[in-house]
């Protein structure tokens, strides 16, 4: 669900006494809807106004900045940097949040700001304003044509957003709330009716009070008023005392959803995970979410350019196999020519077909064969013969070409899979390099020197034994940690006919153990293309029966003397073996 005006009212209640004193060391924006304050101990203030993922939070992921800070993370830097987190505080049962910081000008003297998150979804927003509530900036600026009620426009004083024209959930009284269940009517689902008639309910929340009213979420509002009263008054007092637990919501261990409190309307079909924190559970339930939305802008040019590729190359192999498949059947072309040949006796220009005994058939059949009027009988054997040679030739080459494209294909295929597991700047840098050097996009900035950009690493793992294990993120990557990084007598890993990563087991010289080399496995299933299977074939072999063929593409090897395990993709044991 977004993150509803109470789930909001959780989260900054956890907040507020952490970071309250907390002095902001650096501003970032890793992203564009995201800035990240980093507060004194090594603590990351997440401030997330992406349209279907508003929030707030304390994060342990680390995000890549770009190599030129936005305009937007430049002000917050003039203005926030150094400055003391005073207090947060949400307007009621409303998803703003403003965060009162007092930082030092430029000549020493401490001012007051307001950075202001509206976590609306569709609509979300990130505002600095100062004291007066005068607006300095705003991630997105709206002017009278978007909005011709409320502008967020530098220079403007800041309004809070119009409150909904719903009922506050805290002050209405039983007589008042069995009045307006009468209104609804008897056809009124009691989830619909909460949702619709109160501030700051959610959907999930509204279905969870009907669930525990009378076992239904679709029950009647009307006939089960006097009951959804007392759910409605259980939740109203859980909410009061800021009675919350940070739940997720989790389907074939897939999250599905989270609120703040315990979910029973599911049963079993779905599993509910409690979690120590709200930051922790965000963080958990935005993780894959934000790598898919870092796939879709900063690699949807690669992407267009990569499909776009694949999808030229599967034409093309469609029709040389169309043309091999009639290049086989050449040998009809070669009886044609000779059949004319030995029928020249018998034949005058301006033929349109030739009817001869086909010497060739065991029953010696007549055949007709196709002149063409123009040419002599001698120029129609020589078309046919120069036919046959042409489909001989064409054999041979057209074999050569596809096994070519079939080897480009599976190279673009292995950059699909790469893409789709990206999840920093640097591995989108690796694959963009990655595909000019192969010529499938055009070099940037005319050969002027580009920004520096830090140079990217393999993921790091650690097996339950204590040893390293390496996974190369793009297929330049994987050939550095495959034939220079990695020692001879290192384990070398690979999913089996799957486009995956290549994965290293360091062993120093030694035998590792079994549940290393079972853990290894997992990691290589893992990042490839069938993380979602369950019993994924992995070959493994010792680095030194590892080759990379001349002239092949980046990460393409081969390999001998390797021996297969069925490995389990599971993400909790990746979880278990990352190197914090």
């Amino acid at each position: 669900m977004p993150l509803d005006a109470v789930c909001l009212q959780a989260v900054v209640a956890e907040l507020s006494p952490l970071a309250a004193g907390s002095r902001i060391e650096k501003i970032q924006q890793p992203a564009r809807d995201q800035v990240v304050l980093l507060l004194r101990g090594s603590r990351r203030l997440l401030l997330s106004a992406g349209g279907g993922q508003p929030r707030l939070h304390l994060t342990e992921l680390l995000r890549d900045n770009p190599a030129q800070p936005p305009m937007f993370c430049m002000l917050l830097r003039k203005y926030l940097s150094g400055g003391i987190i005073e207090k947060i505080e949400q307007i009621p049962l409303e998803r703003v949040v403003n965060i009162h910081i007092s930082a030092a000008d430029e000549l020493g003297e401490r001012r007051r700001f307001s950075l202001i998150l509206e976590a609306f979804p569709r609509r979300a927003n990130l505002i600095l304003a100062d004291k007066d509530g005068r607006i300095l900036d705003c991630l997105r600026r709206i002017d009278f044509e978007m909005n011709p009620d409320r502008q967020v426009l530098p220079g403007l004083f800041y309004r809070f957003p119009a409150a909904p024209d719903k009922v506050d959930p805290f002050t209405v009284e039983r007589e008042m709330f069995s009045r307006l269940a009468a209104v609804a009517g008897e056809d009124m689902p009691a989830d619909k009716w909460l949702v619709d008639t109160f501030n700051g309910i959610s959907p999930l929340v509204a279905r969870e009070i009907a669930f525990r009213a009378c076992g239904a979420v679709d029950a009647s509002a009307l006939r089960t008023a006097e009951t959804l009263w007392a759910a409605f008054s259980v939740w109203r007092d859980t909410v009061n005392a800021n009675n919350f637990t940070p739940v997720m919501l989790k389907r074939s261990g897939a999250p599905m959803d989270f609120t703040y409190l315990p979910v029973c309307q599911y049963g079993s079909a779905a599993a509910a995970e409690e979690y120590g924190s709200f930051s922790a559970l965000l963080d958990d339930f935005y993780a894959k979410r934000e790598q898919a939305d870092r796939v879709k802008q900063k690699g949807q040019d690669l992407l267009k350019t990569a499909n776009n590729a694949a999808a030229r190359l599967r034409r093309k192999i469609t029709m040389q196999e169309k043309e091999l498949l009639d290049s086989k059947d050449r040998d009809k072309w070669r009886i044609y020519g000779e059949l004319i040949t030995a029928n020249l006796y018998r034949m005058e220009r301006g033929m349109s077909r030739l009817t001869a005994q086909n010497y060739y058939d065991p029953a010696c059949k007549d055949i007709d064969i196709p002149l063409d009027i123009r040419l002599s009988p001698q120029e129609n054997a020589a078309k046919y013969f120069k036919k046959y040679t042409k489909a001989k030739t064409a054999e041979k080459y057209l074999t050569e070409q596809l096994t070519r494209a079939g080897a480009e294909l599976e190279y673009l295929e292995s950059v699909l899979q790469e893409l789709a597991q990206a999840e920093s700047e640097q591995d989108f840098n690796d694959i963009r390099a990655e595909l000019t050097d192969g010529g499938y996009l055009r070099a940037k900035g005319g050969g002027k020197k580009q920004p520096f950009q830090r140079p990217s690493k393999p993921r790091e793992f650690r097996s339950s034994a204590g040893l390293p294990i390496f996974v190369g993120r793009s297929n330049r990557q994987n050939d550095r940690l495959t034939t220079r990084t990695a020692e001879k007598w290192d384990l070398w890993f690979h999913t089996q006919k799957i486009h995956g990563s290549h994965v290293i087991l360091s062993t120093s010289g030694g035998q590792p153990d079994a549940q290393s080399i079972a853990e290894a496995a997992s990691l290589a299933a893992y990042f490839s293309q069938a993380q979602s299977s369950t019993k994924v074939p992995v070959d493994f072999t010792q680095v030194k029966f590892v080759k990379k063929p001349a002239a092949a593409k980046p990460g393409m090897v081969i390999y001998t003397n390797y021996q297969t395990v069925l490995a389990d993709p599971n993400e909790e044991l990746v979880k278990h073996l990352l190197v914090k």
